[in-house]
């Protein structure tokens, strides 16, 4: 069966190693359908999004993870974030005017660094209550997966290997991840065996092809992988596209602009005029609007 937008859990028996599958397609065409992206920063896209899904199944509270890459280069700023309950969103600025030299391309030939440039990584955790986490890492590696082993590595100090792939086909756009993850370690192994156990999973892993990932469902991938080893495959989760924005997000913002400032907007435009930059949703407020936003409208009385 195809695991069209579905993310699962899944582990080793007798190891303290965890991984996580997934496969995107309407999702990751919603979001190429909101934006005209160059194919090499469709590609990034898709390979930003099922990051954020496969991270998504780490929350163990509501909550949203985002992954955010901002440099120098023609492609300032990318970002993906999923929520606990997986909804996904994305979205890219980069410079129109750069020529990206796609022709003939494939995907591993676009790399993150030379599109992003000089820049950084960051990992937001933004829980629904309680405080906001931020990890920040040098884009130091060519490619997303290998900048976000860097970072576990580095700030949760748990060995991670995460393979990412993603075809944006117009009409049938595609992405796919793979993660495995070594765990504190619980059973009665010594460091020297959970280390080689570790070595020899990631080994095996790295055998699959992009083609694999975006042409097999889940259970072909597994078994492809580790048909030798002892696995169990949890019930998939779906994943859909949603967008969080909504009318008091957008008035909150104005808010904080002060009220002199939106007067001057509306004295020269009539109305103030918002489009979400996700999904481009219309937010438009008039004079009474931002008169309540300032509790200046007297209560109607009946």
């Amino acid at each position: 069966m195809p695991n069209s937008d579905q993310l699962q859990r899944f582990i080793f028996e007798h190891s303290d190693i965890r991984g996580e599958i997934l496969t995107l397609e309407k999702s990751y065409q919603r979001v190429l359908e909101n934006g005209s992206y160059p194919l090499a920063i469709q590609y990034l896209i898709g390979q930003f999004l099922a990051a954020a899904g496969l991270l998504s199944a780490t929350l163990k509270f509501d909550g949203v993870i985002t992954l955010q890459a901002q440099g120098d280069g023609p492609l300032s700023l990318i970002m993906a974030d999923c929520t606990r309950h997986h909804n996904l969103r994305a979205i890219a600025k980069f410079d129109t005017e750069h020529s990206y030299n796609e022709t003939d391309k494939q995907q591993n030939d676009f790399s993150l660094a030379d599109l992003i440039g000089k820049g950084t990584l960051t990992l937001t955790i933004d829980p629904s209550r309680g405080e906001r986490y931020q990890g920040i890492v040098p884009l130091e590696s060519p490619s997303l997966a290998k900048c976000l082993e860097d970072y576990f590595l580095r700030s949760e100090q748990l060995p991670t290997r995460i393979w990412l792939a993603a075809e944006p086909t117009p009409e049938n756009a595609k992405a796919s991840g793979l993660l495995l993850q070594a765990l504190p370690s619980q059973l009665e192994s010594t460091p020297e065996e959970n280390q080689q156990l570790w070595e020899h999973t990631t080994q095996i892993a790295e055998t699959i092809t992009s083609e694999e990932q975006l042409s097999l469902n889940h259970e072909q991938q597994l078994y492809r992988l580790f048909h030798q080893d002892e696995l169990r495959l949890f019930e998939p989760n779906p994943v859909q596209f949603f967008c969080s924005c909504s009318e008091g997000r957008f008035a909150k913002a104005l808010t904080s602009m002060g009220h002199e400032e939106l007067d001057d907007i509306l004295k020269e435009q009539g109305i103030i005029s918002i489009s979400c930059e996700f999904c481009h949703q219309q937010y438009r407020f008039d004079e009474n609007d931002i008169a309540n936003l300032f509790g200046e409208n007297p209560p109607t009385l009946h």
